[in-house]
């Protein structure tokens, strides 16, 4: 009882609640109202009415990312439980979801343009007190939600959170948007809300061992939990981490947006999206190459493949500081970042506005505008990262849509030349509705929904992007092919997909100019030595 044990490595955490996998527009109160009635209760009932319809259409990779429930055995019954507990349990969300819609159509008809004072008594009884009704310059109306007071009230529950624990030995993973998690064998369920500090203690265990007695305490295990947590430790210790010690800058690429910059002084960690340690064919780097202390973590915006809640939970243990762009405060499709990430435990949040900057140890962070690939709403919490470490520096643009290329004439006068640009070229992107359909309170018709995208630059906006700035180097990433991602992306792209045909084309431009260039996969790893003039980035072998 008392032997010193570790998590093992391909130990798989999905955080879940409402027995649905998390991500962030399921934990911010008012976008959780919204997608509890307009993503999982729809998707559960119209499985429970035709389960094989389901089951053939997750099978079918025409349909991937759909909203299909991905089981390979009819569990209606149980699904029809699920509906049930959510209707029960989570009465207040449906009421306050039915009361934006009504809140939404009230001032649809009766804001003509004159005061608003009159309208607060009409204002639904779940959302008085949450709301201010406003106007825009044009006497368009709207609303804007209190936030804060949401997470303080019936409609933030901690206790629909939970964890799900297992093994992984594969990349391939379900869709996991689209489906409840059941009770399945080998498959542990903590129910534990997220801000829990025995997480913390659960996941140090990948590289400080503990006897199970203090885990089981920590965790608060019952009998019942015990045989399946055992199967998740071993006495084998991991592979030692080597921290970089170099006189310059290490960077390294674990896949779609997730970079890890190292210098002496400083870690930074990029959009955390990380694969599991198993055997696989795709070389990569994963949790073992993270150093033991993480400086800061920034996020470039609020999408599900930028905020990974299953990784982020695992690092909270080692991160210092969190960076989030600000949101515009209080809009129904923009919550805030910096209140979920404090709610979800993480102690230091740092929320940062456009050309707002922290000073480091060896330079500064400078939060970037970031125009496109929200579809047109008005979200604010984007931002491209300007990271500038012993006079380097290097942009990380993620889904950036070049709309308007003189603003990088603008930032060009502020930053001059960028000595290495990451951007991401995912031109097709998805339809509005397929993160934001939960939030619409009217039905948006089929050609306007395909019309706005959640795409990021093609090659002529990303040429630009590159002329502007003066780019020495010039890296496309953040394209969703790594399998790893395919659980939350579903990203199937050939030869001739737009996306790859773009990118082939400003890799072959910026390398015909002598500007390094290449799309990132898998993993890569670039030493820049700083001694010598910015822009010398060396490629070099993995050590």
């Amino acid at each position: 009882m008392s032997e010193e044990l570790y998590l093992k490595r391909n130990v798989m955490v999905e955080p879940l609640i409402d027995q649905w996998y998390a991500w962030t527009h399921i934990v911010s109160p008012a976008t959780a109202a919204m997608n509890i009635v307009g993503r999982h209760l729809r998707i559960m009932e119209s499985y429970v009415a035709a389960p094989e319809a389901h089951r053939s259409a997750a099978a079918n990779p025409e349909m991937a990312g759909g909203p299909f429930v991905d089981y390979r055995i009819d569990r209606s019954r149980e699904i029809a439980e699920v509906i049930e507990e959510t209707r029960r349990t989570r009465a207040p969300m449906l009421e306050l979801a039915e009361a934006i819609s009504q809140l939404d159509a009230m001032l649809r008809d009766n804001a003509e343009g004159f005061s608003l004072e009159s309208l607060y008594t009409r204002v639904p009884d779940p959302l008085k007190g949450y709301v201010e009704l406003v106007y825009d310059l044009n006497s368009q109306p709207s609303f804007r939600l209190i936030e804060p007071l949401l997470y303080r009230s019936r409609y933030y529950n901690p206790s629909t959170q939970s964890l799900m624990l297992s093994t992984i030995h594969e990349d391939w993973r379900p869709f996991v948007m689209s489906t409840p998690r059941l009770p399945e064998e080998g498959k542990l369920h903590l129910r534990l809300p997220m801000a829990h500090s025995g997480i913390d203690e659960l996941f140090r265990m990948k590289r400080s061992p503990r006897p199970y007695d203090f885990l089981k305490e920590c965790l608060e295990l019952r009998g019942e939990d015990e045989a399946a947590m055992r199967s998740f430790l071993t006495p084998e210790p991991p592979l030692a981490y080597v921290p970089y010690l170099g006189r310059g800058i290490r960077w390294r690429y674990f896949g779609h947006a997730c970079m890890l910059i190292e210098a002496a002084g400083v870690s930074i960690l990029l959009d955390p999206v990380l694969s599991y340690t198993y055997e696989h064919d795709i070389s990569r780097y994963t949790y073992d190459d993270l150093p033991e202390t993480i400086d800061y973590v920034l996020i470039t915006h609020n999408h599900q493949d930028h905020i990974l809640l299953e990784t982020m939970l695992q690092l909270r243990h080692k991160v210092k500081t969190i960076v989030v762009p600000r949101c515009g405060g209080g809009d129904l499709a923009d919550p805030s970042l910096t209140l979920m990430f404090r709610e979800l435990g993480f102690p230091s949040v740092i929320d940062l506005g456009e050309l707002d900057q922290i000073q480091t140890a060896t330079g500064a962070i400078t939060a970037l505008p970031f125009l496109g690939e929200h579809a047109d709403l008005d979200i604010r919490s984007k931002a491209a990262w300007l990271v500038e470490i012993h006079g380097t520096r290097l942009l990380f643009a993620a889904d950036s849509c070049n709309l308007e290329s003189r603003m990088y004439d603008h930032l060009h006068e502020l930053t001059g030349d960028v000595d290495a640009l990451f951007l991401g070229m995912e031109c097709d992107g998805a339809p509005l509705s397929w993160i934001y359909g939960p939030l619409l309170t009217q039905r948006l018709n089929y050609q306007m929904d395909q019309s706005r995208r959640l795409a990021g630059s093609n090659y002529e906006r990303g040429i630009e992007i590159v002329n502007r700035l003066g780019c020495r180097e010039v890296y496309v990433y953040a394209m969703g092919q790594e399998p790893w991602l395919n659980h939350v992306m579903r990203v199937k792209y050939t030869d001739e997909s737009q996306p790859i045909v773009a990118s082939n084309r400003l890799v072959k431009e910026c390398i015909a100019r002598g500007i390094p260039s290449e799309r990132l996969f898998g993993e890569k790893e670039i030493l820049v030595d700083t001694a010598q003039p910015t822009g010398t980035g060396v490629p070099r072998g993995r050590h």
